[in-house]
């Protein structure tokens, strides 16, 4: 193994394009929630969403966009600013309940059951940090059954502080007992990788399951792979 790899113990996951299919699970959510904040009116919906990242033709929420990366109370502030008729903490609120209910029957990407089930066997310990609220993360680990393989749960409303920012991180650190060095961080978005180099964590792994391209992360990653499904394959042959 390399001096990267050979070091990590631990593995500190993103959620949203790096354990689920960020754009069928987040589309939906958006123009629903987009919907809501504009009361109605969809001319002004399509521009919340435009103007925070959605392609309203596909779909797809570009990359480091507030859509693609950003926290319920973030986007709730920018919608405002583009001119929802609502107060900031009603509609971070009312965001926060549609984006749990729509956790509960959100799918993982193809092989990231078996690959978390793997790693969790390896002896990896395990950890989710996302832009999204704790709830809603805890939502999505109960429906996939994937609960109990992580230690370590934490969103933008748990009191760690919100990505790029290293807090996360370094809470995993905190609760696991493990220097940051020995924690990889796996994320599809520049924020996750921001957040890990800022921190010092031990190894920064991008995935392009989600919202960046190659071009977006390779200039922050030490590696980049297909998906999380790789994950295993690529810290036991380096």
């Amino acid at each position: 193994m390399n001096n990267l790899t050979g070091n990590i113990t631990a593995i500190l996951f993103d959620k949203d394009g790096t354990l689920l299919d960020f754009d069928a699970t987040w589309a939906p959510a958006y123009r629903e929630t987009s919907l809501h904040a504009a009361r109605g009116d969809r001319a002004l919906a399509d521009r919340l969403l435009e103007q925070t990242g959605m392609d309203l033709v596909t779909g797809k929420s570009a990359a480091g966009s507030l859509l693609a990366a950003g926290n319920s109370a973030e986007i709730a502030a920018a919608w405002i600013a583009c001119g929802a008729d609502f107060q900031e903490g009603p509609l971070t609120a009312d965001l926060d309940r549609v984006f749990i209910g729509c956790m509960h029957d959100a799918a993982p990407l193809t092989g990231i059951p078996e690959a978390v089930e793997t790693l969790s066997g390896t002896g990896f310990t395990l950890g989710v940090a996302s832009s999204d609220s704790e709830a809603a993360i805890r939502a999505f680990l109960a429906g996939t059954g994937l609960a109990p393989r992580f230690a370590f749960v934490t969103g933008y409303d748990t009191g760690f502080g919100p990505k790029p920012e290293p807090g996360m991180v370094r809470g995993f650190a905190e609760t696991t007992g493990l220097a940051l060095d020995r924690i990889a961080v796996v994320g599809d978005n520049t924020h996750d990788l921001e957040m890990a180099r800022s921190a010092g964590a031990g190894l920064c792994i991008g995935v392009l399951t989600g919202t960046s391209a190659r071009h977006d992360l390779e200039t922050l990653a030490d590696a980049v792979l297909e998906s999380v499904a790789d994950l295993p394959a690529y810290l036991a042959a380096n």
